[in-house]
């Protein structure tokens, strides 16, 4: 039985196209968690939390409704 829980294992039964494609997909789900740590994103994270904030203070607009 192969070994799933290392990339050894997993890379073992599967064809070479395969395995590539599923590094391609690990390093690029690595690559999107690293976007967040880039420097000037804690201060976009800050802006997002404000916003969400003052829209919780703030009472929600009336819509107004369309005359027909």
């Amino acid at each position: 039985m192969p070994d799933f829980d290392t990339p050894e294992g997993a890379d073992r039964d599967l064809s070479p196209s395969e395995a590539a494609r599923l590094r391609r997909r690990d390093r690029d789900a690595e690559a999107r968690a690293r976007d967040l740590l880039r420097p000037g994103m804690g201060k976009v994270f800050k802006q997002i939390q404000d916003a969400q904030a003052r829209a919780a203070r703030e009472p929600p607009k009336r819509k107004r409704g369309r005359r027909a």
